[in-house]
């Protein structure tokens, strides 16, 4: 079963989703907001896809404050977890938000918050997990 990790800060969210990803899309899912364990998932390799919260109020790195784009370049830049699909989700949707967050933080996908077509936002996570054997 493949696995997506949830990067959330809102348990309302990470719960909506968590039960969107199992329920339609047959997924294992876990959920952390801890930056040293989202890296530690990460490099394990146990997860196949992370949902990443852009902005993040409580996570914190090394004593310092982190947001969602700050830990997707993080994972981005180290080689054992630069090939881990990462997208990020933020309700700051705004005109040309997407392209920057993108660009910021070299992530594969975003999807705005609220996820209103759960079809849609399943279809959006599988076709950024890797297929067996590729």
């Amino acid at each position: 079963m493949k696995t997506v990790l949830i990067v959330e800060d809102d348990p309302i969210n990470a719960r909506v989703f968590s039960k969107i990803l199992t329920k339609r899309g047959g997924l294992g899912v876990k959920h952390t907001e801890d930056v040293e364990e989202v890296i530690k998932i990460a490099q394990a390799g146990e997860a196949d896809l992370i949902l990443m919260d852009v902005s993040l109020a409580r996570s914190m790195y090394e004593g310092k404050s982190v947001d969602g784009i700050k830990i997707t370049q993080m994972l981005k830049s180290d080689p054992q977890t630069e090939k881990l699909p990462v997208i990020l989700v933020t309700a700051h949707a705004m005109e040309g938000d997407r392209e920057n967050f993108l660009k910021q933080s070299g992530a594969d996908g975003y999807i705005s918050k609220p996820v209103v077509d759960h079809q849609q936002f399943v279809d959006q996570i599988m076709a950024l997990i890797p297929k067996e054997g590729v």
